[in-house]
């Protein structure tokens, strides 16, 4: 077994023989026999372990155990208790989703504090075709059917090679003590059913289901490397990254097929379900600033494009006194709102003056102001006085001429001196505060950034 660990390890490159791995340690047969092929390997390895404090004094007495396990091999110990509980009730969270995060997010802590290169976790291939099963349940797509893969990012799986019963074989010939979670024989969890019912079952009727398996998952991930390439060459014909925001042209989507999977795929990472997908994909004939989301995002559909923004940013403010408001006095230099940064400045009108023509400055008659001025959202029934225009306009069929998309709509910002639109920020300037041949001084404002 040993030769075949080494072996994996070359095949799948997991790590080289000279860097350090922290081994992820619950005191179970599986993390037990991960060490004692790691010390006899001569690996330079740690050990972590997490007290999720939900076991009471079986909890600590797995902590103890696996302390006693890194004396045995003299490397260093890593322990963390969480309150497990209270974590997944704040968080709303089911406790194995709780649990996760909270063991991936410290082993991570630990890895860069004390200079691990990779976590290892001791998964093995019943582990693996278990969670195709669980994938295949859920419905996530071919991305869910490879199984558990042998490395990704920093985390890796040196076990893959090997089964249950190879591992059991292995615990027992070299008489290793290990502990029993006393969770692994219940059916509360998806993950214990599939292994105690379905797997079972599914052996009647294929005795060698876990190889047809394994080869089926084999299969699986060469094959998802050929969709990936073929979603990455699309997403990059039909995505595009505008500032905070994504775009997906509507036209372009229309041209792939079957739409839906590459709809699906290129909204997977903002995490929108196969549901909410499919109510997008409905919406595509409809009129413009329906609106989607999913955890994180939010999508827009707009007259040409689908616009993926995230949701911290997308909250419509439903009234004027909701919208942040800032204030410049009349010797202010710099001012920095959101993702952009103003500058201001003013000088005596004379023959050498420049006047800047520039959607991102703003030339004004300094003698027509009156400070402070303001700088706000716009709000239904604004109307300004567009620069070479004769007579108002609301700003809101201004933005319909413009073709302004709902978030860009929501991410405009106005410049006001007493309640006077002076400046649709970085669009168009309002025609009673230019600069005339009666203009005396000139005010700058610029966007810097």
């Amino acid at each position: 077994m040993l030769q075949s660990f080494l072996s994996s390890i070359k095949k799948e490159k997991l790590f080289t023989l000279s860097e350090k791995i922290l081994l992820t340690v619950s005191g179970g047969i599986d993390s037990v026999v991960m060490c004692e092929l790691f010390h006899k390997a001569k690996l330079n390895f740690g050990i972590a372990h997490c007290n999720f404090q939900l076991r009471g004094v079986e909890s600590d007495e797995d902590e103890l155990f696996v302390e006693a396990l890194a004396e045995k091999y003299s490397v260093p110990f890593h322990t963390v208790s969480f309150d497990t509980s209270a974590y997944a009730k704040k968080n709303k969270l089911s406790i194995q989703v709780a649990a996760r995060q909270l063991r991936y997010n410290w082993f991570e802590e630990v890895r860069e504090q004390f200079s691990y290169k990779f976590i290892a976790t001791a998964h093995h291939r019943d582990d693996s075709i278990e969670t195709f099963f669980i994938n295949l349940l859920r419905g996530t797509g071919i991305s869910g059917l490879h199984g558990i893969l042998p490395k990704q990012g920093k985390i890796i799986r040196p076990l893959l090679f090997t089964n249950k019963n190879e591992i059991e074989l292995f615990s027992k010939k070299n008489k290793l003590k290990h502990r029993e979670d006393s969770s692994n024989s219940s059916d509360k969890y998806v993950r214990n059913k599939i292994r105690h019912h379905v797997i079972p079952v599914l052996k009647e009727l294929n005795p060698n289901l876990e190889e047809t398996i394994n080869n089926d998952i084999q299969h699986l991930q060469d094959v998802e490397i050929i969709f990936k390439k073929e979603i990455e060459n699309k997403r990059t014909k039909t995505v595009k990254q505008e500032k905070n925001n994504l775009t997906i042209s509507i036209r372009k989507l229309r041209k792939l097929f079957p739409v839906s999977i590459y709809l699906f795929e290129f909204l997977k990472p903002y995490n929108f379900n196969s549901t909410v997908v499919n109510e997008i994909l409905e919406s595509l004939d409809a009129e413009s600033g329906k609106q989607f989301f999913s955890e994180t995002h939010r999508l827009i559909k707009d007259r040409e494009f689908l616009i993926i923004e995230p949701k911290i940013n997308s909250k419509v403010e439903s009234s004027n006194s909701e919208v942040k408001k800032f204030h410049i006095k009349e010797n202010q230099k710099k001012l920095t709102i959101t993702d952009f940064e103003l500058s201001f400045s003013s000088e005596i009108l004379n023959p050498k003056s420049r006047i800047i023509k520039s959607l991102s400055v703003a030339c004004l008659d300094f003698n027509k102001l009156e400070f402070p001025l303001e700088i706000r959202k716009w709000k239904k029934g604004d109307f300004f006085y567009p620069l070479g225009m004769k007579g108002k306009k609301l700003v809101s069929d201004f933005f319909i001429d413009k073709k302004l998309s709902l978030s860009q709509k929501e991410n405009t910002w106005l410049l006001t001196s007493k309640g006077k639109i002076v400046w649709i920020i970085g669009q168009r300037l309002d025609d009673r505060f230019k600069i005339t041949d009666k203009t005396l001084k000139i005010y700058f404002v610029k966007i810097v950034k």
